[in-house]
């Protein structure tokens, strides 16, 4: 059980991070146009884990192809 509560902290260390991690990346690399940026933030604060997941596969992509940053 002690390994299983180790993997499980881990997991969650590396979770928040990648959380933390999201939320500076939009706010310091997403383009100030319209409510995006407004939008993306509260996305990634309110759903957390998920929040911050949706951000990296689908729109963090995109905004690289059309700013390059």
């Amino acid at each position: 059980m002690g390994m299983l509560g180790i993997l499980f902290f881990l997991i969650a260390i590396g979770g928040s991070i990648f959380w933390i991690w999201a939320i500076i990346d939009c706010v310091t690399k997403e383009p100030s146009e319209g409510n995006d940026k407004i939008i993306w933030f509260l996305l990634i604060l309110f759903t957390t884990i998920i929040g911050a997941l949706i951000y990296y596969l689908i729109r963090r992509p995109e905004r690289m192809r059309t700013y390059g940053r």
